[in-house]
């Protein structure tokens, strides 16, 4: 129902699963194991997949921290965007790779639930796009000591206010990775 003219297909996001965000976060390996079967299912379905990539002073281009984790490989034709602000629309090629495929439709995953996930999602649903979060297929790390809930609470309360997300004409919404219809 994206609010977007021309943009029937579907694409599959993968937000900054980099070695330096994801290190320290709350069940990496079981997110990073739900991204990768997302990527495998998107391949198969020929659904694109976008990889986003943040880089900063605290994940320079090139560096170790900077890098997509080794669990998870872009094919050479699949689209990067290089950013450097938490809504992976700001100041990137986000928005003209997602009209080049005719996406108005996102799946979105990765990391850092409430940073980078949540300033993308909302980006992505104030620019017209149907926006659905994979609930078991992002993270963040412990931000507890800077006054924020433990990370598990920080991904259930995304998961429950995403869940009931909309905007007329736009949907948000969440679903597990065993249940992602990029069929819509």
């Amino acid at each position: 129902m994206t609010t977007l003219e021309n943009r029937p297909n579907t694409a599959l996001v993968v937000i900054d699963v980099q070695n330096g965000v994801v290190a320290q976060a709350h069940e990496r390996d079981a997110v990073v194991a739900n991204v990768a079967s997302l990527v495998d299912r998107a391949r198969v379905e020929q659904v694109p997949v976008v990889w986003v990539q943040h880089n900063d002073e605290e994940l320079p281009r090139e560096s170790e921290e900077w890098r997509i984790v080794p669990e998870l490989s872009r094919a050479d034709d699949e689209p990067l965007v290089e950013k450097t602000y938490l809504d992976s629309f700001e100041d990137t090629t986000l928005e003209s790779v997602l009209a080049g495929l005719e996406v108005g439709r996102l799946v979105v995953a990765g990391a850092q639930t409430d940073a980078c996930i949540r300033s993308t999602l909302h980006g992505a649903l104030v620019r017209g796009y149907d926006a659905i979060l994979v609930a078991d297929a992002h993270t963040t790390e412990d931000q507890s000591e800077w006054g924020a809930p433990p990370p598990d609470q920080v991904i259930a309360h995304t998961n429950l206010y995403w869940k009931y997300q909309t905007a007329p004409g736009r949907t948000g919404g969440t679903v597990e990775t065993k249940d992602v219809d990029f069929a819509g």
